[in-house]
């Protein structure tokens, strides 16, 4: 999946919801690898805040990034926006400290985006697969994720807020080609008995009835109407004719509630800046929950992009050459000879398999209280495994030696001992031409790296 900016820089301009401030937004292109990040114009220097899981700071009804002194509130909205429009690098201008509250939604920054157009990169997107199913669940806030291996991102979001008005509801996106219509138009929500404490708690400065839904579980008495109308600065009246939701607000659909849920779930994962390859069904989200999710599968993608490109080993699979086809192209006899199998072969690689057993002859003399295979012999073995790949096109290779010209940026990382296997990789650095030769190597035991290096060699005629 290719990463892709913003064809054209677009402006919005709008309160924030929680600190009433009106804020001038500008949503800039920018280069490959760039990602999301934010620059706060409104303060000496211009600082920037990179749009990461790792930098939230805060998640009272809203996601908050922050970087020393310098904050940026209410990303999920547009993070989602961005993600839903395939914008995987853009620059965020911003002269105040919270992200326009707007309709409540994500749709009108879909919609300024789409008005532009995005434009495709020349570069992929990291991305994180996983093979095995997990449950992800939050310990503080009891949200649960069932986390599935899938080709591409899907979420369910399953909430209860155990209200008569809402009920149990679920939403679903199976694909986010879909975000923008299906998802992105669902407006924030809160209960009424709960903005009062919102409200004396200093946030939603900028709510009003057309940024937000509120539902009402029960009929209040007209005089708390008008002491909350009060404190949100509200001019226009504020009816409650029945349980439902505030002044009879027309729900875009009837599963509203859980569809933006399924949203902020969308812009708080964007935080990874991966592409995730799951399905999650999240039970319950939230801001905390969703942003300590995000921060998890970054340090799984972290872990599993240092596993990526590691060759595995199946003893019961049928090697590429054996011992005795080894032989055939290789002039190295014991006990020189050290590797037993070519797993792995194609025009730029080769993979080989060592098994290090404690007769080897040179342990001998190595360490024999201690025995530790050496590094030079493993250097000589990712020799041997990439001289597989220099005769695969070569006639008659028992009349051509290989001769080392240069070892490069050779490292030893952990003692390799009897009984470990070596899976030893080597590919081409750039083609091979009269006769040179020039690979990158790694060996590893299991998922450990043991050993590096850029080799150099030349084949020539006996």
């Amino acid at each position: 999946m290719k990463q892709s900016t913003i064809k054209q820089s677009v402006e919005l301009q709008g309160k924030g919801l929680h600190t009433g401030i009106q804020a001038h937004l500008s949503i800039h292109p920018a280069d490959k690898n760039h990602g999301i990040v934010f620059r706060r114009t409104d303060i000496e220097g211009q600082p920037l805040i990179k749009a990461e899981a790792n930098l939230v700071v805060q998640t009272q009804r809203c996601t908050v990034l922050g970087k020393k002194d310098v904050t940026i509130s209410t990303v999920e909205h547009i993070m989602a926006a961005l993600k839903g429009t395939g914008v995987s690098n853009a620059l965020i201008e911003i002269d105040a400290d919270e992200i326009p509250i707007l309709d409540g939604s994500s749709l009108p920054f879909v919609e300024a985006i789409l008005a532009v157009g995005t434009v495709e990169q020349d570069a992929e997107q990291n991305y994180l697969e996983i093979p095995t199913p997990f449950v992800w669940k939050d310990e503080e806030t009891e949200a649960e994720y069932s986390i599935f291996p899938s080709e591409k991102f899907q979420l369910t979001t399953l909430i209860d807020f155990d209200s008569s008005v809402i009920g149990k509801q679920f939403a679903n996106l199976e694909d986010i080609a879909d975000f923008n219509t299906e998802i992105a138009p669902n407006r924030t929500f809160a209960f009424l008995h709960e903005i009062e404490a919102m409200a004396d708690a200093g946030l939603i400065k900028g709510g009003a009835l057309n940024n937000a839904l509120v539902f009402v579980n029960e009929i209040p008495e007209n005089s708390q109407l008008d002491q909350l109308a009060a404190k949100l600065n509200i001019s226009t009246p504020v009816k409650v004719e029945k349980e439902g939701i505030l002044n009879t607000t027309e729900l875009r659909f009837q599963n509203e509630a859980a569809r933006h849920k399924l949203l902020d779930v969308v812009g708080d994962l964007a935080l990874t800046g991966l592409d995730l390859r799951v399905k999650i069904i999240a039970s319950k989200p939230g801001h905390a929950a969703n942003t300590r999710l995000a921060k998890a599968l970054l340090n799984k993608y972290k872990k599993e992009r240092k596993l990526r490109g590691i060759p595995t080993y199946d003893p019961n699979k049928k090697p590429v050459n054996d011992i005795h086809e080894i032989s055939k192209k290789l002039q190295h006899r014991y006990p020189f000879l050290l590797i037993d199998k070519i797993i792995e072969l194609s025009d730029q690689h080769v993979v080989g398999v060592k098994n290090v057993t404690m007769n080897e002859p040179y342990f001998t003399g190595h360490f024999p209280d201690n025995p530790v295979m050496p590094g030079v012999l493993q250097i000589e073995a990712m020799a041997q495994t990439g001289g597989i790949l220099v005769m695969e096109n070569v006639d008659n290779p028992h009349d051509y030696d290989t001769f080392f010209l240069r070892i490069k940026n050779a490292l030893f990382r952990h003692p390799v001992l009897p009984g470990d296997t070596i899976l030893f990789k080597m590919e081409l650095i750039s083609p091979i031409r009269r006769g040179l030769c020039e690979m990158s190597g790694k060996a590893y035991v299991g998922n450990k790296l043991v050993c590096e290096a850029e080799l150099l060699a030349q084949i020539i005629r006996r």
